[in-house]
């Protein structure tokens, strides 16, 4: 469906890959469009601890991927592309390959590779998926899943993501089949690499500013407005201390610790699913590179390898 293609920056949280796209962005003329490939910041509301480019920084860029969802409803990986699908003809009259940036792997998989399917989502069976997954685990879930239709499920792509396994079961529970993978090379794609104790300290230094720029306060507004979060904004990182320390149960101090704590086991997942999933050229960051700096060894990588196609046309 749709033509366009783009540069990938990808990396764990808190790597800084976001301030390197924001000015390679803003370094084009005009500004090269940037789309976000972040679960959580497709939340409207959910800002802070999502560390989302503030409005001067949105403002400065064309900016896709933010802000798709009230946080209350639904939403899945098929509603985020038919999202970029629907805003495709602005992002091509931008002129110029827009810069792709997050570390959610399975939307960076899905604007690589497509879904792979195009059968419509079925809210009744995702339901039950998810309430399986949350009440007895991803194992449990498996099994279900297998239990429909063992050899459909063995060719199941990335068993170990939970939302993977609950798409297998909304699917072979509504009677379609599993996709078949396409064989095809993995584009070549740009990540940001910091020397572990960096990065630890990075993911500590966001945990406390989360809650010093008044992460309780946005969670006690989300509530306000939203008196029944969905599952996955209620429990994102930060988000879920911060409704502890709200609810009297634990002090910001150890919302601060759990929040680091949780930051830094995500990046790890991050990067084994970085390094098994998609073919990544890494830049080792130095702490004392400048952006500037990091954002030219970025573009070697794109001039060397080229910009990849978005697959936009496969919905869930």
């Amino acid at each position: 469906m749709s033509e366009l293609a783009a540069h990938f920056l990808v990396g764990p949280t808190a790597s800084g890959k976001s301030a390197v796209a924001q000015y390679l962005a803003q370094l084009s003329r005009p500004p090269r469009p940037v789309i976000s490939a972040d679960s959580m910041a497709i939340y409207r509301g959910m800002d802070l601890g999502t560390a989302k480019p503030d409005a001067a920084e949105r403002a400065a860029v064309p900016s896709f991927g933010f802000d798709l969802v009230a946080p209350d409803r639904p939403f899945s990986v098929g509603d985020y592309l038919a999202a970029l699908r629907a805003a495709a003809p602005e992002i091509a009259a931008c002129g110029a390959p827009p810069i792709v940036v997050g570390g959610t792997g399975l939307y960076v998989r899905c604007l690589t590779e497509g879904l792979g399917s195009a059968a419509g989502a079925d809210p009744v069976h995702r339901a039950a998926a998810e309430a399986l997954l949350q009440a007895e685990g991803l194992e449990a879930l498996q099994a279900a899943t297998r239990a429909l239709a063992p050899e459909q499920y063995d060719r199941l792509r990335d068993p170990e993501n939970p939302r993977r396994v609950v798409r297998a079961y909304e699917l072979l529970a509504s009677g379609h089949e599993l996709p078949v993978a396409e064989e095809r090379p993995r584009p070549k794609i740009a990540g940001l690499l910091l020397p572990p104790e960096e990065l630890r300290a990075r993911i500590a230094r966001r945990a406390r500013q989360m809650f010093a720029y008044g992460l309780v306060e946005e969670v006690r507004g989300l509530r306000e407005q939203y008196p029944a979060l969905s599952e996955t904004a209620r429990h994102a990182i930060g988000y879920e201390e911060a409704g502890l320390v709200l609810d009297g149960e634990i002090s910001e101090e150890e919302a601060i610790r759990r929040t680091a704590l949780r930051t830094g086991q995500y990046a790890k997942r991050q990067m084994t699913w970085f390094r098994h999933q998609a073919d990544v050229v890494w830049v080792e960051v130095n702490p004392d590179h400048p952006t500037e700096r990091i954002a030219g060894f970025v573009q070697k990588i794109w001039h060397a390898h080229g910009p990849a196609a978005l697959r936009l046309d496969s919905g869930e």
